[in-house]
């Protein structure tokens, strides 16, 4: 009966063991992967982060593009006012024909201004977007590296309590066949 006490006993920490010791292996495989995928994610995240970038250099290309073309055609319109005056007999560098030029390139520089600072603030967006998503970027990867420590110190965990139960199940063993019990009870 001790011999089969002790065969059932072995049967169940074999079992047992197997079945942590594959536990283990999984929880480690499965931080692997949960770091894969995060590494994935954080690779999408810097490509989008390069896109930000990229969007801030076009805005502000467009901006100084459009400033540019509000400036000519503020130009233009002097050009024009001038036309009119002098075609009215006025003379244009003199009196209400240089105030009215004056204030066509005061108001015409001050919209140009505000296309440069519409750019910039657009360009700022996408920047501080581009920063954002690299900082989330390194977020995942970092979450990406615990997962996979906390697997491999599951597995770690496992093979730990394979070995106490086979020194606990070796003490058990033991004890059935020597009969080791304790003194003073």
């Amino acid at each position: 009966m001790a011999a089969f006490s002790a065969a059932l006993l072995a049967g169940s920490v074999a079992i047992s063991a197997i079945g942590k010791w594959k536990a283990g292996t999984q929880a480690k495989k499965a931080g692997e992967a949960q770091q894969r995928a995060a590494e994935s994610s954080a690779e999408l995240l810097d490509f989008n982060a390069h896109i930000a970038d990229l969007q801030a250099e076009d805005a502000t290309q467009r901006g100084a593009e459009a400033e540019s073309r509000f400036r000519a055609g503020v130009q233009g319109l002097i050009g024009s006012q001038r036309a009119g005056f002098a075609a009215g007999n006025i003379d244009v560098s003199v009196g209400s024909a240089v105030d009215v030029q004056a204030d066509a390139a005061f108001l015409g520089e001050l919209d140009a201004l505000t296309i440069r600072q519409n750019a910039a603030r657009e360009a700022w967006g996408y920047k501080v977007e581009a920063v954002d998503t690299r900082k989330r970027a390194e977020i995942t990867r970092k979450e990406g590296t615990q997962f996979a420590a906390a697997g491999r110190a599951n597995q770690t965990a496992a093979r730990l309590g394979v070995v106490g139960d086979l020194v606990g199940a070796g003490g058990s063993l033991l004890e059935a066949k020597y009969g080791f019990r304790r003194q003073g009870n």
